[in-house]
């Protein structure tokens, strides 16, 4: 099985738990575990927050888009923005690193990701902005009822 949703809508923060929550929705389909959800939705909020703040400067004029690609027992996540980019990714994925210390964030935003997903690519260009890939394989130890 595999089936794709595409969901773009405006960078006010406000839209962050509108992202959360339908991704949720979808993901649904391939009866997660509830910690399974609340990671995924978790790593949404933290990729959609980074858009909003570091991507775009709290800029709600700007769009950010979300693909979500469900397969057999994979959920793939895209999320991609067309703002500010990123010069140094690795720099940016260490703990405790953030561009905005003085929105008083704790820089873990990457760190939440990464060890919620099972992989994880960021792509960015300075001036051109960011896709964040990630991939997580959901168990397989669900009771089966006949």
């Amino acid at each position: 099985m595999k089936n794709e949703m595409v969901l773009q809508f405006s960078s006010k923060s406000k839209n962050e738990s509108f992202a959360r929550g339908t991704v949720g929705a979808f993901v649904t389909q391939l009866d997660p575990t509830m910690d399974e959800l609340t990671e995924i939705k978790t790593v949404v909020s933290e990729a959609v927050t980074n858009s909003i703040i570091h991507g775009y400067n709290n800029d709600p004029n700007q769009l950010i888009k979300i693909i979500c690609i469900l397969h057999e027992e994979e959920v793939e996540l895209i999320v991609k923005d067309t703002g500010s980019g990123i010069s140094d990714v690795e720099e940016a994925r260490q703990p405790l690193f953030t561009s905005k210390p003085e929105y008083e964030r704790s820089g873990m935003g990457f760190t939440i990701i990464e060890n919620f997903m099972d992989s994880v690519e960021v792509l960015s260009d300075p001036g051109e902005g960011t896709t964040v890939t990630m991939k997580k394989q959901l168990s397989k130890s669900k009771t089966v009822c006949n």
